[in-house]
């Protein structure tokens, strides 16, 4: 991998590094707060959706980066 894309890829996953933790650190006080079970599986189910998507797209990213489409918006 050429040291050009290894910096570009740097910053997407530093970025969706973060918001997944953020994602969990908030389902972790999520499941801790006493509630309902089903309240509890109901409000869980968004962050997991956030991290799956923030993941995913963060692959794809990379994937993009690698095959060397960095910038779609030039082709318009």
């Amino acid at each position: 991998m050429e040291k050009e894309h290894r910096k570009k890829i740097i910053a997407p996953v530093v970025i969706a590094a973060v918001s997944v933790l953020y994602y969990a650190l908030f389902l972790g006080v999520l499941l801790w707060l006493p509630m309902f079970s089903l309240m509890k599986i109901l409000l869980g189910v968004v962050p997991l959706v956030f991290i799956g998507v923030l993941v995913f797209v963060t692959v794809e990213r990379i994937q993009e980066i690698r095959s060397g489409e960095e910038d779609d918006l030039s082709k318009y």
